[in-house]
């Protein structure tokens, strides 16, 4: 074996919980592996025994998803090699963080074209997962610009698998959270990257608002990235902001951009171009130094249809007395052209444009419980889906297996013959509970 197959306290105790805080299963093995094929001996050697087995990141899950009582989690963090090629593509291990490949490809003048908000997450994870940001009006989601695979199934085999080889298997691993394969290694489409942003910050006044002027922005194309955020409250009530970008923008540049927005105030910011895609780091740093970032944290993610999104999310708000969500929590909502997802993972509501929806909530002193959480968590998903929407699933809602042959909804029979035939044995990421 290439690397080191650890049965120490310390690592069994980090690969029990994860960012999330809620689920606590101690493996009875951490793999780190020095090369793919350690991962592919040992899930060989754990399928024989009936052992459980799954990958993990940066543990950043928030429900138990990498976790597996009393079987094998393999630290894919040891799994950390980049590779830019001249034909304007990375190879990356599953390991690597987007911070450490960006950096890398910027040293060659390109960049991946989507990004999530947080780029200290593992590549596998966010692949596993689906990845949305704020390019995706321009580039979709990150499975959307991957070519191809490396990687480990349920039998222990090592392949490869891209939209030639293995179809099937690229489609169930790409947003198929780890039930069919663990992702090994990547090959990522790069792009020429900016060198610097200026970014917008606006202050919608409804909303209403905002979310009429994202459509009609997203399907301009006007910006190169564009997100918003509904604020806690005050004794006013919520505030929402647009956040929008334009790659090597300038001064020049802002009429044309947000001169016919309604808006009740703009900042604007130049931020050389890493800076721009890091721009969170300095938050989760305050967040550690509360205390935050250790709390629990009970995440809502969903997609919901352009027709409902204002009676959802203000239905939902309305519910939302401040500080229940915590001292550190977020609300994202943001807009989805859903034709630039051409993945059938993550799941899409039916209609051409969609909103996700996110309650990045912390238990803090003071807010609803964690357990609070999760209960109303389960009540959103459930008027997520009566309204046609999608669940995003990174976040805390406990399903059953019917909840996951709806959530999967048409793609569900692929998807299960890709796990009978690829995990025949159903060793892979229980953690996930779909099967």
């Amino acid at each position: 074996m290439d690397g080191e197959l650890c049965f120490d306290a310390g690592s069994l105790e980090a690969a029990s919980t994860d960012f999330g805080g809620l689920v606590r299963q101690p493996p009875a093995a951490v793999l780190r592996p020095g090369s793919a094929e350690d991962v592919a001996a040992m899930v060989r050697h754990c399928r024989a025994r009936g052992m459980k087995v799954a990958g993990r990141g940066q543990g950043h899950s928030t429900n138990g998803q990498a976790q597996v009582a009393s079987g094998l989690v393999v630290d894919l963090g040891t799994l950390d090699s980049v590779e830019i090629r001249d034909d304007d593509t990375a190879v990356v291990q599953s390991g690597v963080r987007w911070s450490t490949l960006v950096r890398a490809s910027l040293a060659r003048g390109l960049t991946p074209p989507a990004f999530t908000d947080y780029l200290e997450l593992s590549i596998g994870g966010t692949l596993s997962a689906g990845g949305l940001g704020g390019q995706i009006g321009h580039h979709g989601t990150q499975v959307d610009n991957v070519i191809e695979l490396q990687v480990v199934t349920g039998e222990g085999e090592l392949t490869t698998c891209s939209p030639t080889v293995r179809p099937d298997l690229f489609r169930a691993v790409l947003g198929g959270l780890g039930q069919c394969a663990i992702i090994t290694r990547a090959t990522l489409a790069l792009v020429p990257a900016p060198r610097s942003v200026r970014l917008y910050t606006l202050a919608a006044p409804s909303l209403a608002a905002l979310t009429a002027q994202q459509a009609r922005l997203i399907r301009e194309g006007r910006f190169d990235y564009l997100v918003g955020q509904a604020h806690t409250p005050s004794p006013e009530g919520w505030s929402y902001m647009i956040e929008a970008a334009a790659y090597d923008g300038t001064a020049a540049d802002d009429a044309r951009l947000t001169g016919d927005l309604d808006h009740t105030a703009v900042e604007v910011q130049d931020l050389p171009y890493f800076d721009f895609l890091n721009r969170i780091a300095p938050m989760v740093e305050v967040f550690e130094s509360m205390g935050e970032w250790r709390r629990p944290h009970p995440w809502f993610d969903s997609l919901l249809p352009a027709s409902a999104v204002n009676s959802v999310v203000s239905e939902t708000l309305a519910t939302l007395k401040g500080g229940s969500i915590g001292a550190s929590a977020v609300v994202l909502l943001y807009p989805v052209l859903t034709a630039k997802c051409a993945t059938p993972l993550p799941v899409m509501p039916d209609e051409e444009l969609a909103y996700l929806f996110s309650l990045l909530k912390t238990a803090s002193p003071g807010a609803d419980s964690a357990e609070e959480m999760v209960a109303a968590n389960r009540r959103q998903y459930d008027a997520t889906l009566a309204v046609g929407g999608r669940w995003y699933p990174i976040g805390s809602v406990p399903l059953t297996t019917d909840d996951w042959v709806r959530h999967f909804g048409s793609f569900w029979d692929e998807f299960k013959a890709a796990r009978h035939r690829y995990d025949p044995d159903g060793i892979l990421t229980p953690g996930q509970r779909v099967f």
